[in-house]
């Protein structure tokens, strides 16, 4: 309660303070060369090994660039790296950075970075979520699990300054993606070994990307600075200031008051987003991320899959587009429409007898004898609207009551990682334009799954088709995975695929957009005109 208090009082001084703002300099809409967005919620970590949150990442991703650089296509072009070649096999890439790459502390940028880097996202000790990005490397997984010690055996080597080599262990065609995101971003030896955890605060952080870590008031806003030395130029803003404003309704009103320039699903209440759907600032796309309820597949009663399954089948996915009014779509499937591996009847259909059914045989019937079982969501309005309809279905088709359970941010994210409960809301959005970005998740070896659920079978299939080169085996090596995850075993129940609805000021021109909803803010700039 007095967390809540602090929290509550801490937001209104944020509120009063931009209002007061306003009121000071009445003639401007605007602060000039000056981004202002929300992004909700304190980022858990800026250390972009230990982080998994797309907070984090959108915060990092301004302050950081890697060896290559997704642009707005999603094609990869070079960053840190200026070429590189891949050999005949693909099993092979060798990588020539730019010689004129610094960090904000004047240091040259050298491949040793990325090699050190890697080896930390792979250390046991690092305990990263994300080093499983890593294992086609050669090696890179049994050093990772500890079975082997000697890095010098895994396929990453500084061959000198501005020669990185890098050997997988089969072709993996997504491969060059994954030099573009946040985990494979290079890192500072010197640095992490000077401040240890406390690497990342102001002031002790060294970065190599278009913004610079100016300032860090936890629980108000994160300042970042435009980086001078910065290889591909200055960015054209000075100064982006993102608020951590988690109540989406406080967060749209500040941006109709002037007080933020740019807005998305994180300060839009579902009201207002229909409200303005014909304004000309406001812009809706379609995502690849795919929202689901989890089920955590060692806590009883969903250790039975026919309980898994009942409860997917007794929700009906169309109501989600109907109580959001973003444009959702369904989703029956993990591996989303358009992608290699899609198809239709992977997943389970909307049968509420069925699931009656299943749910009797499970020992349930009717739902009568069904455990009290908490779900847990994050605290956010939309989460709550989709967690209320599936609580009503769930009574309504099974006879079953689930207690609703809503957690901060941070929270939240450390009660799933540490011990997910029976149920919970979660979604993923794809790290790269390939289904191994989906599939992979649910592998026994994955550190972001958090339904535990480990199955020999489906890891066995995914692998086969993230190494294999043709695209017919490949989608139908997919598609089976996919089939087995939503409908033989059923260990989530997918519900609808995620749209991105923005507005932004008219004085704030060249915010990209793109279906990974990666935000770049170096190439914005504020004009009135």
């Amino acid at each position: 309660m007095l967390k809540l208090q602090i929290r509550t009082t801490l937001l209104s001084l944020i509120v009063l303070a931009l209002l007061t703002s306003a009121c000071t300099r009445a003639d401007k809409r605007y602060e000039a060369n000056t981004l202002r967005i929300n992004i909700a919620n304190e980022p858990p970590s800026l250390d972009w090994h230990v982080s998994t949150d797309s907070t984090s990442f959108d915060v990092v991703s301004n302050v950081m660039i890697g060896l290559t650089q997704y642009k707005n296509d999603l094609s990869c072009a070079p960053a840190c790296a200026e070429r590189w070649e891949i050999s005949k096999d693909g099993k092979t890439y060798t990588f020539h950075l730019r010689h004129d790459v610094k960090w904000s502390d004047g240091k040259n940028l050298i491949a040793r970075d990325f090699e050190y880097a890697w080896r930390r996202i792979l250390d046991p000790a690092t305990a990263a979520p994300y080093a499983f990005f890593l294992y086609d490397i050669e090696n890179a997984y049994e050093y990772n699990t500890g079975t082997l010690n000697d890095f010098a055996k895994v396929g990453v080597k500084a061959v000198d300054n501005y020669t990185l080599v890098v050997k997988l262990k089969n072709p993996a065609s997504y491969f060059i993606n994954l030099t573009a995101i946040c985990p494979s971003y290079p890192q500072r030896q010197d640095i992490i070994e000077k401040f240890g955890n406390r690497w990342t605060d102001a002031g002790n952080m060294v970065t190599n990307g278009p913004f610079l870590l100016k300032d860090w008031m936890h629980e108000y806003k994160i300042e970042l600075a435009a980086n001078p030395n910065f290889f591909e130029g200055k960015p054209k803003v000075e100064i982006l200031k993102m608020f951590m404003i988690p109540e989406q309704a406080t967060a749209f009103a500040l941006y109709e008051n002037d007080q933020l320039d740019f807005i998305d699903n994180r300060s839009f209440p579902t009201p207002d987003v229909y409200d303005n759907r014909n304004s000309p600032e406001y812009r809706n796309f379609p995502l690849l991320r795919n929202n689901y309820i989890g089920f955590n597949v060692t806590k009883k009663p969903f250790t039975d899959k026919r309980v898994r399954l009942a409860v997917s089948m007794s929700i009906d996915r169309r109501i989600f587009p109907r109580i959001l009014r973003r444009q959702e779509t369904p989703s029956y499937t993990w591996i989303p429409p358009g992608m290699l591996g899609y198809a239709a009847d992977s997943g389970p259909e909307f049968n509420p007898a069925e699931a009656q059914k299943l749910l009797a045989q499970a020992g349930y019937p009717k739902g009568k004898g069904f455990p009290s079982v908490s779900v847990l969501y994050p605290s956010r309005e939309d989460a709550r609207l989709v967690m209320e309809a599936v609580q009503d279905q769930l009574k309504r088709n099974l006879n079953v009551h689930v207690d609703l359970v809503n957690q901060e941010w941070k929270v939240y994210l450390r009660t799933l990682r540490r011990d997910a409960p029976p149920m919970f809301r979660s979604s993923w959005g794809a790290d790269y334009p390939d289904p191994e970005t989906f599939a992979n998740i649910f592998t026994s070896r994955n550190g972001n799954n958090d339904t535990a659920f480990k199955n020999p079978e489906y890891d066995r299939i995914v692998y086969q088709a993230a190494g294999t080169a043709t695209p017919e085996v490949r989608a139908a090596l997919y598609k089976k995975a996919d089939h087995m995850l939503c409908k033989e075993q059923a260990a989530i129940a997918c519900i609808y695929l995620a749209t991105q609805n923005t507005m932004t000021k008219p004085w704030v021109h060249g915010i990209g957009i793109n279906p990974l909803d990666l935000q770049f803010f170096k190439d914005v700039k504020i004009d009135p005109q």
